[in-house]
């Protein structure tokens, strides 16, 4: 079977992780934490995920001239991701975030982004002829709106779905246009709050976000709820994916797992509610094991866990 064709257009950073019995609270030095520097970046995580887990990646995005751009180059290459679209800007830093997580899981984050701010429509139209393959876009919002309108509306005009990730929360409302460029978005509790204006604490609200999100022009809805599981909806059904049950150790990169495992599972025609039970099993995994790409699983990994996982 042909591998799927995956384009990914987001962020590159590295991450710097520091693991504690708690978050400290404002003002406060918590000691005996355990430091781990991992490449990270919503993007790259999508992209990484998305390549173990068997597809064909193309990632287009910039780093910096400097050794974090070096080594997240390098590291890409070796999962197999066509780098040939990452451009290296000489003027802005690779992207930076600081990460603290405690011992139940739970992380806080802090970005500096570099030289992900300047990820343009340009960037973007060098790698037209392999959107225009592909199978899915995958896009996030650690990059400039506009640079992902475009990657939107260039993969939706040559038919392509695109799955958004609409993370980190954003700050001001997305462009109208956005969402009806889109095949599935797939907010988490705070992304849908925020997109929607419905508080989302659980599956019923979730299910009102979601149907929220298609009326302003989605094909189809994914709202995570973390340890709860995640409501779906599109292709004119809708239903719930209880979360599979594991020992949380690190989820700071739960979301892209989940991403990732999405855009293969539908890029190799799953239905959206076994999409997202594949999402689901990917995102699960991958809080087991500390660090954002250093978390990401196979898949053989994910298969032999699928046999023996339980929601």
């Amino acid at each position: 079977m042909t591998p799927p064709r995956i384009v990914v257009v987001g962020s590159s950073n590295t991450d710097m992780v520091v693991k504690s019995p708690r978050i400290p609270r404002v003002g406060e030095t918590v000691i005996g934490g355990q430091f781990v520097m991992a490449a990270g970046g919503k993007g790259a995580n999508q992209a990484v995920a998305a390549a173990r887990l068997g597809a064909q990646v193309t990632f287009v995005a910039r780093v910096g001239q400097d050794v974090f751009g070096d080594q997240a180059v390098a590291g890409y290459a070796r999962e197999g991701i066509d780098t040939s679209f990452i451009l290296r800007d000489p003027e802005h830093a690779t992207g930076v975030a600081l990460i603290l997580v405690d011992d139940r899981g739970e992380n806080l984050i802090s970005v500096a982004s570099g030289a992900n701010n300047h990820l343009g429509p340009e960037d973007v139209d060098r790698a037209a002829g392999r959107i225009r393959q592909a199978d899915i876009v995958l896009v996030q919002l650690e990059t400039p709106v506009e640079t992902i309108l475009h990657a939107a509306r260039l993969a939706a005009g040559a038919g392509v779905r695109v799955i958004l990730d609409p993370a980190p929360a954003p700050a001001s409302p997305l462009p109208d246009a956005l969402l009806r460029l889109v095949a599935c978005v797939k907010p988490n509790e705070t992304e849908a709050e925020r997109l929607t204006g419905i508080a989302v604490t659980d599956e019923a609200s979730a299910r009102q976000a979601a149907q929220r999100l298609l009326e302003c022009g989605a094909q189809s809805a994914i709202v995570t709820l973390g340890a709860k599981g995640a409501v779906w909806m599109g292709e004119g059904k809708a239903g719930f994916v209880p979360a599979f049950r594991v020992e949380a150790l690190d989820s700071t990169a739960a979301g892209d797992a989940f991403s990732g495992g999405l855009a293969c599972a539908l890029a190799r025609g799953l239905p959206l509610d076994e999409a997202v039970r594949y999402a689901s099993l990917v995102g699960a995994l991958s809080v087991t094991r500390l660090g954002a790409q250093p978390s990401l699983p196979t898949r053989e990994e994910v298969d032999r866990f699928a046999a023996s996982a339980r929601a």
